[in-house]
């Protein structure tokens, strides 16, 4: 497999992807609609052909396939908050955008379909209850509204996050975990009707360079970011001590890369994280020292967003196995180099509009 389509390659884990693939050895074409609240004013990217196209463009789509070996499927809209109300454009680009990518293959070349899915769409992670059993979890509205974030089990106890598998069962909490969800699932059941070697990957909270610093709506690295950069705290919903699980870009680039080559992965779904947690506020504080803003301390707004979840960390032993996967770049190891290219960075910080936008629908409890 020498010529891959990267569908979404000249967004922020595309680029990556993209580099990772032509290191390689891989021939390698883009298409991407190349809209301003991802990419901005950034240059497209030189190294490959890019063909400029939406997702959703059956005729596009048929030319980009055409003679391809394999794609890798990254073109979505991405965000939980926005995906609340955006609907139509979340459910059209990711779900009906997949659908066309796949009708293109039908009568195409390719071997190997490697999609982007999400730790989204678990919902809340895996916890233990007071007797250590594994359960689902999901938090009462009734208990949000009184500022109390974390779920507790049947019994009323407080239940204990764990690293969350495969096998954790999905619970869909936002319209974009639902689109992610039918992303992997259409791509996977598609795979095994035509003999295609199909597999999802559900990336955890991505970070690094080239995050789309202007947009709201993205990785929470770059939204602390942002905000610092224009001398603000970063703003957290709930109390900050909910705990993501951060993965640098090019271990994810990687992972890609390891999905395409790995015969033994077709038909499986892979977690893609660090395998580590940390809190949103202790991951704001050390951005914020890192930059040398320690002055400027996260503003913890005590109120949650819509389709949010409280807990949700990687358990990466399959990809480890199947894969050969392991990830190389620690989040505090890695704040020096995000911090170089932030300082050389600007940005429109839209976390106050992003609030409104949200508020005014009813979105922020």
């Amino acid at each position: 497999m020498k010529k891959v389509l990267v569908t979404g390659g000249s967004g922020f884990i595309g680029r990556h992807v993209v580099r990772e693939l032509l290191s390689a050895g891989y021939e390698v074409l883009v298409l991407d609609n190349l809209i301003e609240q991802v990419h901005g004013d950034q240059p497209e990217d030189q190294q490959t052909e890019t063909l400029k196209a939406d997702i959703r463009d059956e005729d596009a789509v048929r030319r980009a396939v055409s003679g391809q070996d394999a794609v890798i499927h990254l073109a979505a809209e991405v965000g939980v908050g926005q995906s609340m109300y955006e609907i139509a454009r979340y459910v059209g680009t990711n779900d009906l955008g997949t659908a066309v990518l796949l009708e293109a293959l039908i009568e195409g070349s390719v071997q190997r379909i490697v999609v982007a899915s999400s730790m989204s769409v678990y919902g809340e992670g895996s916890y233990r209850d007071s007797a250590g059993t594994q359960i689902n979890a999901r938090r009462s509205q009734q208990r949000i509204g009184i500022g109390l974030w974390d779920p507790i089990g049947s019994d009323g106890q407080p239940l204990r996050p764990v690293p969350t598998d495969e096998g954790k069962a999905v619970d869909l909490a936002s319209i974009y975990a639902l689109t992610k969800y039918m992303q992997e699932q259409a791509v996977l059941i598609f795979g095994r009707t035509y003999g295609i070697g199909a597999v999802a990957l559900r990336l955890f909270n991505v970070f690094g360079p080239g995050q789309a610093l202007s947009n709201p709506y993205t990785g929470v690295l770059a939204n602390f970011g942002a905000r610092l950069i224009n001398g603000y705290a970063p703003t957290i919903f709930e109390d900050g001590l909910q705990r993501r699980d951060f993965v640098h870009v090019r271990d994810v680039a990687r992972a890609f890369r390891l999905a395409l080559e790995r015969p033994t992965a077709a038909g499986q779904t892979f977690n893609i994280g660090s395998g580590r947690a940390y809190t949103i506020r202790d991951v704001a504080m050390l951005l914020a020292g890192a930059m040398g803003k320690n002055s400027l301390e996260p503003e913890i707004l005590g109120r949650a967003r819509a389709g949010d979840i409280r807990h949700c960390f990687a358990d990466i032993g399959r990809a480890r196995n199947v894969l050969g996967y392991e990830p190389r770049q620690k989040l505090e190891d890695s704040l020096e180099e995000l911090v170089n290219w932030l300082s050389a960075s600007e940005a429109n910080d839209s976390s106050s509009e992003m609030r409104q936008q949200l508020s005014s629908r009813g979105l922020i409890s």
